[in-house]
């Protein structure tokens, strides 16, 4: 079940960088360009139709971001999965997280409350039909919203390249984890910040935040 676009506010007209950036996340984040696999420009125009300048722009982005890294002799390769790193990020990320949808619970507008909460259950509905992809998609829309809702450009620029590496982490090493328990904790933020209730959303925050470190935990071990 995908999200109903007609339950969305319009998305503001994206220029090409951001959808080249869009798309090469993509293919990083669902392992269709594996960790260590070189960045071939000319394979990537192929694949995505998009534009030289584009893709360099996002290349760029993806560099600081630290999901591209630069390697002598060998150009642009696609960053590794650090399983034990991941418990370090993910307790960055929580702190973000938290600010984030404290300032969101302050300051979210009626229409995006109900939009989050329909991401949400919209993510517990793709999980319970194992539809990765799906729940990938209302997952990246919950993100939007909830950035969109915060006000606070500085935490959401920190925030989404932890958010990306959680996503690949996640297609890596899906098999261990529990898609529906993962979405009910969204569906409990998305109602505490729907609410603008502050203090309950900061709680759900950490028990969603709780859930990813025992995945994680279980990965590592």
């Amino acid at each position: 079940m995908r999200i109903n676009p007609e339950n969305l506010a319009p998305p503001p007209k994206k220029r090409a960088a951001d959808i080249a950036y869009d798309k090469l996340e993509s293919l990083i984040v669902t392992m269709e360009l594996t960790p260590g696999a070189p960045i071939i420009e000319a394979e990537i125009i192929q694949k995505t139709g998009l534009g030289r300048t584009p893709l360099r722009e996002a290349l760029m982005r993806m560099s600081s971001n630290g999901l591209i890294r630069q390697m002598p002799r060998r150009g642009l390769v696609v960053s590794d999965i650090e399983p034990a790193a991941h418990l370090s990020l993910l307790a960055t990320r929580r702190v973000l997280e938290r600010l984030i949808a404290q300032h969101a619970a302050e300051k979210i507008s009626a229409q995006l409350g109900k939009e989050l909460v329909n991401c949400a259950e919209q993510m517990l509905v793709a999980a319970k039909r194992r539809t990765l992809t799906e729940y990938m998609e209302a997952d990246q829309g919950f993100d939007y919203i909830i950035q969109d809702a915060c006000e606070n450009p500085s935490a959401v620029a920190a925030v989404i390249p932890l958010i990306i590496k959680s996503r690949r982490f996640w297609y890596a090493y899906q098999l261990e984890g529990d898609l529906e328990e993962c979405a009910r904790c969204h569906l409990l933020v998305a109602k505490a910040v729907a609410k603008g209730k502050t203090e309950l959303a900061t709680k759900a925050i950490d028990g969603l935040m709780d859930y990813l470190e025992s995945f994680a935990k279980i990965i590592v071990a």
